[in-house]
Order: structure tokens, then C-alpha cells, then sequence
């Protein structure tokens, strides 16, 4: 494996952006870091890293800059907003987006900057934290060869997958798995409670089974302990994932009825005002669906 020195700004300090930030100070690389609320840059200033005030400054003089916002909003104003990474300048070194946007949101970044890698994430802030993440690749052959060095820093398995806009692509698909699953715990522990069943016992019973996956066992325990403050993701990121992925099976003319009906429940938990809690919190629109009057 070839060294990454840096230096490496890091754009968006989030719970993956500050595991991913830590990560490289622990690597010895020098990061630069910028978040649109300021406070959130102590931790790792005095582990080392250098704030900045704005996305332009954050970048000059990097060798990578990793951007780690919400959505393609939040993509387009660090890119493009006032101070800006490419507002003054085309930025030379490689422009790593790891925050989940749609695919059509990496073609037009790519279309702004020579060096892109868009990367689906797998894992939470503790494998952000340990470099232990699983990374799904976009972007030219040149682009990932010259950055792939650091992202062999931050995940402990790297996949090239093809064109821009491939890493976002297998991302979607990731999560779509992750909302349906998560939702179906959830549906399955009110419907146990509502015949009857301890919830505790339906949880444990189910996370020990060969029918959940590493994500329902993981998931069960904040389910059993009706706990989803301090967000390992939140819920608004679910849905908005969710709903990415229903555009893009409408524009694949692929139709998902199981991603239809799981984002129209993590829309109506968002709206009811639970889209900062973790995403386990869909049971809280199922539970509320299941209580409802039902028509006539």
C-alpha cells in the first residue's frame, strides 16, 4: 500500500466526517476540517487538526478534500456556495464525496472537477473511527488510483466499482436494504406486543435467529430499550435515502413496492418530528399507523 501524506481536508464533521477526521489525525496526516456550526471543529483541533472558516480555506494546499454532508443541498453549497471549494479556483487534488447524494448529483459535480470519487460508506462511527469502513467507489480509473492510497486509510476494504456516480449507486442499494429490514423489526416487535408477547422476549428472540441480519440484532437492543437519542444514522437520512432510491427505480422503470411503502413510513416518522432520533424510531410512525382508527 502506497503512503497518503496529505495534507487532507475534511468537509462536514457529522458523526462519519469526525470518525473519518480522527482517523486520519491518528494515521499521522494532517487534516484540515471545516463544519457549518464551528463548535463541532474543538474536538479535533486540539487533537491536531486545523480549522478553517470557510470551505475554500479548509482546501488550499490539500492534496484530498472529503466532503461528508447530509444531502445534495448541503453538496452543492460547501462545493458552490459563498467560499465555496470551487468558487475561486478548480480545486487540483481529489474531491472525495461520501455523503449519500444521487447519482445524477455526482454527474454534475463531476462535471466541475477533474479528480471526483463519489464513496458509498458501510459502517458506523466507531468503524469511521477504527478504519475498519467498507468503501464502494465511483469515478475515473485516474481518480481512484491516485486516491486510493487514503482510502485504504479509512476502510479496511476498497471496491472499485466503475463510472462516477457507481458508488452512490451500490449506497442506495445498501441503505434501501438497511430501511426495509429496520422497519420490519420494528413492524414485527409491535405486532408481537399488540398479541401480547413480551417485546423484550420478541426482540431477543428475533436477534438471535438465523432470520436477522448483523443490522436487526444490532438495531433490536435500541428497540428494546426505546432509546434513539446520540444517532448511529438519523432518521431524516434514512428517508431521504430511501426516497433517492425510489427515484432512481422510477428512472430505472423498476418497480420496488417494499422501498415505496418503507419511505412513505420514514417520511411520515420525519414529519412527526422524529427525523433527528436514530432511524430506529421508525417504530414510532408503525406504532402510531397500528393505533389508528381504521376506516369504515
Amino acid at each position: 500500500m502506497n503512503r497518503f501524506d496529505g495534507p487532507v481536508a475534511v468537509l462536514g464533521l457529522g458523526t462519519m466526517g469526525s470518525g473519518l477526521a480522527a482517523r486520519l489525525l491518528d494515521q499521522g496526516v494532517q487534516t484540515k476540517v471545516w463544519n457549518r456550526t464551528a463548535e463541532r471543529t474543538a474536538p479535533l483541533v486540539e487533537a491536531g487538526a486545523v480549522a478553517a472558516a470557510r470551505p475554500v480555506e479548509a482546501v488550499a494546499g490539500t492534496s484530498a478534500a472529503i466532503c461528508t454532508v447530509a444531502d445534495a443541498d448541503a453538496l452543492d453549497a460547501v462545493l458552490n456556495g459563498p467560499g465555496g471549494v470551487l468558487t475561486e479556483a478548480p480545486y487540483p487534488g481529489v474531491l472525495v464525496c461520501a455523503g449519500t447524494v444521487g447519482p445524477e448529483d455526482v454527474a454534475r459535480v463531476a462535471g466541475q472537477t477533474r479528480q471526483l470519487l463519489d464513496v458509498g460508506m458501510l459502517g458506523n462511527r466507531e468503524h469511521a473511527r477504527g478504519g475498519e469502513l467498507r468503501l464502494f467507489v465511483g469515478g475515473s480509473q485516474e481518480a481512484f488510483s491516485t486516491g486510493r492510497p487514503l482510502l485504504e486509510l479509512l476502510g479496511k476494504e476498497v471496491v472499485y466499482l466503475g463510472a462516477p456516480g457507481s458508488g452512490m449507486r451500490m449506497k442506495l442499494l445498501l441503505n434501501l436494504l438497511m430501511g426495509i429490514e429496520v422497519q420490519a423489526l420494528a413492524e414485527a416487535a409491535e405486532l408481537g406486543s399488540a398479541m401480547g408477547l413480551d417485546r423484550q422476549q420478541v426482540l431477543g428472540t428475533i436477534a438471535g435467529s438465523g432470520f436477522a441480519s448483523p443490522v436487526m440484532a444490532f438495531k433490536s437492543r435500541r428497540l428494546a430499550a426505546g432509546t434513539f437519542d446520540k444517532p448511529d444514522f438519523r432518521l431524516r437520512l434514512m428517508a431521504k435515502d430511501l426516497q433517492l432510491a425510489l427515484d432512481a427505480s422510477t428512472a430505472a422503470g423498476v418497480r420496488l413496492p417494499l422501498v415505496a411503502a418503507a419511505a412513505d413510513t420514514h417520511l411520515s416518522a420525519t414529519e412527526q418530528g422524529y427525523g433527528d432520533e436514530d432511524c430506529a424510531a421508525v417504530v414510532r410512525a408503525v406504532g402510531a399507523a397500528a393505533a389508528a382508527p381504521q376506516p369504515v
